[in-house]
């Protein structure tokens, strides 16, 4: 999607309850709210249903906010790695309508976006590892968060459906555990600090991995998992310039 029609949103895409195990058999899905500086501006969810020889996932995403009409829907095709088979990609943003679909093709990966009236065909380095990423988008975290509990976070990347298309890395920092509660019990969360295109974004994941908080500071927007609490609650996080170099070492999970 093009930076012109979504203004100051960087969000790049971006999970509910998720996978520790890319192979788990069970259906998971998750709704989430949207918020701006602590303002609620909209809902997202996402499903994630197994099939044979691999998984298909869905997301919905409405945000309705001054200077944004928004809304997303978005369906994939998973391999059984959550690799990337073919994704479909339909979005209105302030009465403009975004089509993209993507998929690899032999070596390259395949990129079509339509949008602003004009259409564009990319050609861009296919990975094993990426994960397409769009604005406000859980279920991309559900999938990035499954990969680098398997890859060790590494080896990532993340494709951007933003002008032509492009292929990002993504560089994962963990930081010390934190507390929280899920539908009012306990429950420990995981903190990683996401470099995505020069765009930081603080996740909280559950003992699962599965997302329950993913932070934009830049703009100040957030996804929270229906029923999560962190607690205590976030500060306001510091700018980008601001933060550690290196973060704490985390304990060995």
């Amino acid at each position: 999607m093009q930076n012109s029609s979504l203004g100051v949103i960087r969000l790049c895409g971006f999970l509910g309850l998720g996978l520790a195990c890319l192979g788990t058999a069970a259906a998971q899905s998750g709704d989430f709210t949207v918020s701006q500086n602590g303002k609620a501006v909209g809902t997202a969810n996402f499903t994630l249903s197994p099939k044979q020889g691999g998984f298909d996932s869905t997301s919905t995403v409405h945000v309705e906010m001054q200077g944004l009409n928004y809304a997303l829907s978005k369906t994939e095709e998973l391999s059984e790695t959550r690799g990337l088979i073919h994704v479909q990609l339909s979005a209105i943003v302030n009465g403009s309508a975004v089509n993209v679909t993507a998929q690899p093709d032999g070596t390259p990966l395949l990129m079509n976006i339509s949008a602003d009236g004009r259409s564009s065909t990319s050609r861009l380095a296919a990975h094993a590892q990426a994960v397409f990423m769009a604005d406000f988008d859980p279920g991309a975290f559900e999938t990035l968060l499954a990969m680098a509990a398997k890859s060790n976070n590494r080896d990532l990347w993340a494709i951007v459906p933003k002008q032509a298309g492009s292929v990002e890395t993504v560089q994962l920092a963990t930081y010390p555990d934190e507390q929280g509660t899920l539908n009012g019990n306990q429950i420990a969360v995981h903190h990683l600090l996401a470099t995505i295109g020069g765009a930081i974004t603080d996740l909280f994941s559950g003992p699962d991995n599965g997302l329950l908080q993913a932070e934009l500071p830049q703009d100040g927007f957030a996804l929270v998992r229906k029923g999560f609490v962190l607690k205590p609650p976030t500060k306001a996080p510091a700018p980008p310039a601001a933060r550690p170099q290196t973060p704490q070492q985390a304990p060995p999970r």
